[in-house]
């Protein structure tokens, strides 16, 4: 029994079906309520982890990013990006690598010579064995477009490659296809109660839409509640524990399109921080993240002002034109569940995952501290080996290089995915077209199915959301709410109006009313 449908929950209960362990998987709200739709999107190794020499936690993340992006290459793709130099730059003073550079080099005074940024790059290329993504690069930005954007005082950039991922799409994919190996996926129910029964778990859950209350038995209990961890552990199983997660909370802001290319940029600010201004949705720029200590995970999460304020100078600082609060269209934020290592600083706290099984002489329960989305497949196995001692016989390790639903094409066949779906149906517009692959790749056909026309697509709700989709999401992505639709199966609550959402919900509610097919069938 899984307790959380974020990522870790998610790709622990498509691991362990796939070995053929009965799995159920309880999440109190939607898929990737809350952390995971609410990062900056990027599969990476984390370049300024190699600052607190996290070597391990850097050189597994860049193993997987590859192994992921050619996994799922419909909702993760290769990103270049820009880190633009300036010798006058200083740096977070308080990392192991700057205390170092001190030591030895005291006159720098917290700048980083250009040698040990191109020197920190080369380990990044090389450290996790890229094959796929190309190598780092030195920009002019006087005559290279990437300098356009930027203010004239920026002369010399590096450029590398990262990737880019749809967060809470790898969440509803993993439980998809955790669903079709077997498992039972409940969105909307909640955890109520446990106790140990020898060597089983009672386990009590609530539907919280029509509060149907129900028991399960259990061998095993995987806390993967994300920020709620804590309170699962102490209010729910009441384990006496000091393991704990550090809440931090990264807010994230969005504008309309600040620059006309396709890469991104890796900003440095005088705080010791950085944050990444991506190309977002087509016609927005997603800016990002800050670093702030949430103590309360029951407070929903919120970009502050003082955080808008503090992205848009922080992107000022390099951007010709100044970005201000009247240039947002959208906020989001999320609380990271950091396992609390006891760092000085929100910044500091490690991302690394910690795993800790708990039997006290009979039933196992293994609860998740921290973790990141690029290492979820990892963190997946990792669990599984934890629980094998409980699990005799259990199967091996599979799921590296195993597509995701949708996913069963070439990394670099996107285009020609593109054109075979505009082949097969002419009607969509080249915006549909590239948003259905993107989201569903080869999964788009079975989608549309037989339409011949647009109409044949049933009721039109606004910015290409059709009822052929919406029944798709409801039926297969555990959907339920029109929220849960534009906002995390994907991003159209951008461009649709309250109204045309308010419309979708309507007939969502009426066709819930009339039954919904289980989302494995």
């Amino acid at each position: 029994m899984i307790i959380g449908g974020g990522i870790n929950g998610c790709g622990i209960a498509r691991d362990a079906a796939g070995r053929g362990l009965s799995v159920a998987l309880a999440e109190m709200n939607d898929l990737a309520w809350a952390t995971s739709s609410a990062s900056t999107k990027l599969f990476h190794g984390g370049l300024r982890y190699l600052e607190y020499f996290e070597l391990r936690l850097v050189r597994e993340a860049l193993i997987e990013r590859e192994r992921l992006l050619s996994a799922m290459p419909h909702i993760s793709w290769p990103m270049r990006f820009v880190l633009p130099y300036g010798s006058d730059m200083r740096f977070d003073t308080d990392t192991p690598a700057a205390r170092l550079l001190h030591a030895v080099m005291p006159w720098l005074k917290g700048r980083r010579p250009a040698w040990m940024i191109r020197f920190g790059l080369w380990l990044y290329d090389h450290l996790g064995g890229r094959k796929i993504l190309p190598a780092t690069s030195t920009l002019d930005l006087t005559t290279a477009p990437e300098g356009a954007p930027l203010q004239e005082r920026f002369v010399k950039a590096f450029e590398y490659s990262d990737c880019w991922v749809e967060d809470s799409r790898l969440v509803s994919l993993n439980a998809r296809d955790a669903a079709e190996r077997g498992a039972e996926i409940m969105v909307r129910t909640r955890v109520m109660a446990t106790e140990r029964d020898g060597d089983e778990w009672r386990i009590a859950l609530e539907d919280t839409e029509t509060g149907e209350l129900k028991v399960i038995r259990a061998r095993c209990l995987i806390n993967a509640a994300g920020p709620w961890v804590g309170e699962i552990l102490r209010g729910t199983v009441h384990l006496n524990t000091r393991e704990d997660v550090r809440l931090v909370r990264g807010s994230h802001i969005v504008t309309r399109k600040l620059y006309d290319h396709d890469k991104c940029y890796f900003l440095q600010g005088t705080d010791g921080r950085i944050i990444f201004a991506i190309p977002y949705e087509t016609d927005f720029t997603l800016i990002g993240t800050t670093d702030a200590d949430h103590p309360d995970p029951s407070v929903k999460p919120e970009c502050t002002v003082e955080e808008q304020d503090y992205l848009c100078d922080f992107a000022s600082a390099y951007f010709a034109k100044p970005i201000t609060r009247d240039d947002i269209v959208w906020t989001y934020s999320g609380v990271r569940p950091l396992y609390d290592d006891g760092a000085s600083s929100a910044t500091a706290a490690t991302r690394d995952y910690t795993l800790k099984v708990e039997a006290n002489g009979g039933a196992p329960i293994l609860n998740v501290f921290g973790g990141k989305i690029t290492t979820y497949r990892r963190l997946a196995e990792s669990a599984l080996a934890k629980l094998a001692p409980w699990f005799a016989g259990l199967g091996p390790d599979w799921t590296a290089g195993v597509a995701l639903p949708g996913g069963d094409f070439p990394v670099d066949g996107v285009k020609a995915l593109q054109q075979r779906l505009a082949g097969e149906y002419p009607f969509l517009d080249g915006f549909h077209v590239a948003r259905l692959v993107r989201a569903y790749g080869t999964d788009a056909f079975d989608m549309l199915g037989a339409a011949r026309s647009y109409d044949d697509l049933g009721q039109s709700f606004g910015a290409t959301m059709t009822a052929c989709e919406a029944a798709w999401l409801m039926d297969h992505e555990f959907a339920r709410t029109a929220e849960d639709i534009v906002w995390r199966r994907g991003k159209l609550g951008l461009r649709m109006s309250a109204a045309e959402i308010n419309k979708l919900e309507g007939w969502m509610r009426r066709r819930r009313a009339g039954g919904m097919p289980k989302a494995a069938e």
